[in-house]
């Protein structure tokens, strides 16, 4: 199978050396790979690690053993041992990611944050304004918010600010932690039709879906994460 992203034997332990150094094993030997248009969505009971995972797979968390490939500008790359420069490469063009939660810099229009990640690649303001005007509206943010930061919108209007920057660039792989989260039905209909699309576009999806009906529309197929069942 032709993929976009895999892990070989990832595995990942946290050390509280507050508590006199106790090592908790999180991941071990996770094998998991995706391909271009495909969802997988991955699945467990809570605490199985699964955010933790997606935190691995884009570079906020240290990969504690094994490889975290990905095809970046045609080359095969490993996240788990690329340098910060190139980290920051690989999420410009490559990897995007929709966390659970809207960071960033305080007092910045709404607008200029879906438009970010599609200048710093290089395209025109006006025309990444654009899209982000059309993506925000796609996502039923009025207009009349577009121009305020989000800082005192609503739960289910920053995740929306959330998904039109995650979804503008037309990343080759996506991260998706929770996206439809604090949406209502029919702002999570939007969400289902923009990741169809991706997938038609040929965009590598790995999600966590807590709501089963978005999951089932969209996932391909279930990648279980087992929680580790003793520390090492």
């Amino acid at each position: 199978m032709s993929w976009a992203l895999r892990t070989e034997g990832l595995g990942k332990a946290f050390t509280l050396h507050l508590q006199g150094g106790t090592r908790i094993p999180v991941l071990h030997g996770v094998e998991l790979a995706v391909a271009p248009g495909e969802c997988v969505a991955l699945a467990g009971p809570s605490g199985a690690g699964k955010s933790t995972l997606m935190r691995c797979l884009y570079g906020n968390y240290g990969a504690g053993e094994g490889r975290i490939l990905l095809r970046h500008h045609g080359a095969e790359t490993d996240l788990a041992t690329a340098d910060p420069r190139l980290v920051r490469e690989v999420r410009r063009d490559t990897l995007g990611y929709v966390s659970q939660f809207l960071r960033v810099i305080p007092r910045v229009p709404t607008i200029d944050i879906v438009a970010e990640p599609l200048m710093e690649r290089g395209m025109p303001r006006g025309e990444a304004r654009a899209r982000a005007a059309a993506l925000l509206a796609r996502l039923n943010l009025p207009a009349r918010l577009h121009g305020l930061p989000p800082a005192t919108f609503s739960g289910g209007e920053q995740q929306r600010v959330n998904l039109a920057r995650g979804f503008a660039p037309h990343y080759p792989i996506l991260l998706l932690d929770e996206p439809t989260a604090s949406l209502d039905a029919g702002n999570r209909a939007v969400v289902i039709g923009l990741i169809e699309e991706a997938k038609r576009a040929g965009t590598a999806i790995i999600g966590i879906f807590h709501d089963a009906e978005v999951r089932d529309c969209v996932a391909d197929r279930l990648f279980e994460v087992t929680p580790m069942q003793a520390a090492a």
